[in-house]
């Protein structure tokens, strides 16, 4: 019972995690004001931290291949959300916390057509976080314990294929057209 509810539950906050980022990738993460009277420009996550949409993108892809694969692929697999997970946790944390230049640089670039750090920085006024990337990094955390979990009970998963397999049945005498196509439909060809 444990297993059936490790792989659910793996699965679910593996793919509540991929959710939540591609969500918050089109939504706006920062605020920047601006120092020069010109209007407060908005930064959505995918330009804040442009790994935002793709490594997304790949949770929910690990998700779907976690569920289909075998044990050993199944620990590769949760082993690559893990990672992903916490890679994107640091690169959040520090939006969060620092509110890099960098961040905000590229669309403050498009808007007033300056660049540079030094040109950038003296027409910031401040920069204000919204409660977006706090999501965000909600979903790497579930990440980061749904590729654990993966990780840890991966090899105790039943695989969804072996219930669909049938052994052979042996043929005593002359094969009927009924039973070749039931040995067509086990894999073997009742020709040869």
């Amino acid at each position: 019972m444990f297993t059936r509810r490790a792989k659910s539950t793996s699965l679910l906050l593996i793919l509540l995690a991929g959710g939540i980022g591609i969500l918050s990738s089109t939504q706006t993460w920062l605020t920047v004001g601006r120092a020069d009277g010109g209007e407060a420009l908005e930064v959505a996550g995918n330009a804040a931290l442009p790994v935002l949409a793709p490594l997304s993108l790949t949770a929910l892809a690990l998700c779907a291949a976690i569920a289909l694969v075998g044990p050993v692929m199944r620990r590769v697999f949760a082993a690559i959300a893990v990672v992903v997970g916490a890679l994107m946790l640091v690169l959040t944390a520090r939006i969060l916390l620092q509110h890099p230049l960098d961040a905000v640089s590229p669309a403050l670039t498009k808007a007033t057509g300056l660049a540079g750090d030094t040109a950038l920085s003296a027409i910031i006024d401040g920069i204000a976080v919204t409660a977006w990337p706090w999501a965000a990094l909600v979903g790497w955390i579930l990440l980061l314990l749904g590729g654990g979990l993966a990780l840890v009970t991966a090899g105790r998963w039943r695989s969804g294929g072996r219930r669909y397999r049938t052994a052979p049945v042996p043929h005593d005498g002359p094969v009927d057209a009924v039973e070749s196509w039931d040995d067509l439909s086990r894999g073997t060809d009742p020709t040869r």
